[in-house]
């Protein structure tokens, strides 16, 4: 019985990826959670703000260019989207939504262990910028 539950464990573990997780942003102000979907794609929320509020009130996309979304909270907002896991430690395929200016990029993620090195860009990678992210310990 122990076998199989230490096996059991095992094999859970195995399943989950080294990107999976929490993050904190480049400059600490958000913390995501990075998770895999059903579809086996890679996805991103925001789960904790350093200054959730504005003004009183809890903040909300405000910047986002649809003005529908505009009213949703930024707690729980998705940022990272549809992301495949491409070779040992590259994503590929997915976007990331800015908050701050409510623009969504092109997206790759490279994983380094306790970073992650995020590039959003505009038609050719080369052509994009460099966060890193954090694991949160």
């Amino acid at each position: 019985m122990m076998l199989a539950i230490a096996f059991f464990k095992l094999s859970v573990k195995a399943q989950t990826d080294p990107i999976e997780g929490l993050w904190y942003n480049d400059i600490k102000s958000a913390k995501i959670q990075i998770y895999r979907e059903s579809d086996g794609k890679f996805y991103g929320k925001v789960v904790w703000l350093k200054e959730p509020l504005k003004n009183g009130k809890p903040k909300v996309d405000e910047m986002n260019a649809d003005e529908k979304l505009r009213s949703r909270p930024r707690l729980g907002l998705p940022v990272l989207e549809e992301f495949v896991k491409d070779g040992e430690n590259k994503y590929t395929g997915g976007t990331i939504y800015d908050p701050n200016n409510g623009k969504t990029y092109s997206c790759t993620m490279t994983y380094k262990g306790k970073t992650l090195a995020i590039r959003g860009y505009v038609g050719i990678p080369l052509l994009g910028r460099t966060t890193t992210w954090e694991r949160v310990e």
